[in-house]
């Protein structure tokens, strides 16, 4: 009979890194000599995580693929659709508000 065994994943909060550390950590990876995955074990970083400041350093620095976002361009974005969403939210509010007094001042007229 084969007995499966499922280890249970370590649960930890979200962490928050500055920009400053994000590139320590890449400027760590291209002058240690050690491997990104080695260097993530001895931070206790994830991987993926550390993989991804590393690519967004090199589109940052020029060298990213054709198309690709720079951390400046993502802010703004970030920002711009933040303020879309907003700027949505209060007209549709203004629609409604001035479909309600709309109603409310032919009322009155036929009073």
């Amino acid at each position: 009979m084969l007995k499966v065994f499922v280890m249970a994943r370590k649960t930890r909060k979200r962490r928050k890194f500055t920009k400053q550390y994000k590139a320590e950590v890449v400027k760590l990876i291209g002058e240690s000599g050690k491997g990104l995955t080695a260097v993530c074990h001895d931070l206790d970083l994830t991987p993926s995580a550390v993989s991804e400041w590393v690519r967004q350093a090199a589109v940052d620095a020029g060298q990213g693929p054709v198309g690709a976002l720079t951390t400046t361009e993502r802010e703004e974005l970030q920002r711009l659709r933040r303020e879309n969403r907003e700027l949505r939210r209060e007209k549709e509010f203004l629609g409604k508000a001035a479909a309600f007094f709309a109603s409310h001042k032919q009322l009155g007229m036929r009073s």
